[in-house]
């Protein structure tokens, strides 16, 4: 079954559902409105528990005949809080000029709609389609896609490629896509003394001046010079904080915060082990959590087939990239090869974020192409 839907009017309807993660309800009820009379079977679930949860998933499926191949979409529906000085409501789709304007038209309900565009346009007969959709990308990420792989596997339903509908594109759609990310881990430091009062150092023990010779240390480390696929991972102090509002105490404890965006060079356990041991030389301690590892999915087949349609639509050879922040591709990238490709990134997560109406048109047409191109034997 085929029908021409306009991707632009389908944006519409999702922008136009407030989703702030995590998302539930509303935008989900409109997403699953859409994809069923299109022969897809949709299954809803909710994970987890506060804060971090409840999130509602999404796994729509239509399949293909029999020994066909399995092509999956992956994104979310979730989208960052939209904050204050919007030209329109951010939850109240508007199109000015040539542009579509509100929360999530880029990042990234704007590349849902465009898919859902071009799977109205491919018949059943061509291989199994899904839509891998969370509720919470933009937040914890620890109860959706981990959850909906969880929920593929128990059905059998496990894709032969997948592609994520992040925005890649810099400066004109199709100018780039990503095929792998940067591994992720975050640190908390603290090092702990004796409170007592400034004019009588010698019956305190004063943990600030450790903490930042550990931060000094960590600071000038080099942990590598980039390799074949990746460029150089760094580590990033990004908080400080000893919470002293008196100016004649000598504090008790003081902590910091560090993020590492590391290449295929390293292990997110590796790294956190590196740091701890310096750590425990200043007498701190340091606590990890691994975001996610770094992975490529090496040029071949499948990044073939993304370059010929994106080429064929736009005329333009898109770069191979792993620059950037993480994704849900790092969860994915266990269960099939993994590449993420959508719109221009320029005004993701900004006050009045907007799309090119006609690059919606163009975005559904290419992933057209990667779709049928994916389901060949």
């Amino acid at each position: 079954m085929t029908s021409s839907l306009d991707p632009v009017s389908l944006a519409e309807r999702l922008i136009d559902c407030p989703s702030v993660t995590p998302a539930t309800g509303a935008v989900f009820d409109c997403l699953q409105a859409m994809l069923e009379p299109l022969g897809f079977a949709v299954h809803r679930f909710v994970a987890g528990e506060p804060p971090e949860g409840p999130v509602e998933n999404l796994f729509a499926v239509r399949k293909g005949p029999e020994g066909t191949r399995h092509f999956a979409f992956a994104g979310h529906l979730d989208v960052v809080p939209p904050g204050e000085g919007w030209s329109s409501g951010p939850f109240e789709a508007e199109r000015r000029g040539d542009l579509l304007y509100g929360r999530g038209a880029v990042d990234m309900k704007g590349s849902i709609a465009s898919f859902v565009a071009a799977a109205a346009e491919i018949p059943a007969s061509a291989g199994t389609l899904s839509l891998i959709i969370t509720g919470d990308e933009e937040g914890p990420a620890k109860y959706g896609t981990v959850p909906l792989i969880e929920h593929m596997r128990a059905v059998g339903e496990l894709p032969d490629l997948c592609l994520v509908g992040e925005p890649t594109s810099v400066h004109r759609l199709g100018d780039m896509a990503k095929i792998g990310r940067r591994g992720s881990v975050n640190i908390w430091l603290s090092v702990k003394g004796a409170q007592g009062h400034v004019a009588y150092p010698h019956l305190a023990d004063n943990p600030i001046p450790r903490l930042v010779a550990m931060l000094a240390e960590l600071d000038a480390l080099v942990l590598d010079e980039g390799s074949d696929w990746f460029q150089a991972s760094n580590l990033e102090v990004t908080d400080i904080a000893v919470g002293n509002p008196a100016t004649n105490v000598i504090p008790a404890e003081a902590r910091a915060r560090i993020s590492i965006r590391f290449n295929d060079l390293h292990t997110g356990q590796a790294l956190a082990d590196r740091v701890t041991a310096i750590a425990q030389r200043h007498g701190g301690e340091a606590r990890a959590v691994i975001s996610g590892e770094s992975f490529v999915t090496l040029p071949g087949a499948f990044s073939d087939l993304v370059v010929a349609a994106v080429m064929a639509e736009t005329g333009l050879t898109p770069e191979l990239s792993t620059t950037g922040g993480t994704s849900d591709a790092r969860f994915l990238r266990a269960v099939c090869p993994v590449i993420e490709f959508g719109l221009c990134n320029a005004t993701m997560h900004k006050t009045d974020e907007a799309v090119a109406m006609e690059d919606l048109h163009v975005l559904a047409r290419i992933y057209r192409r990667i779709a049928e191109a994916a389901l060949k034997p």
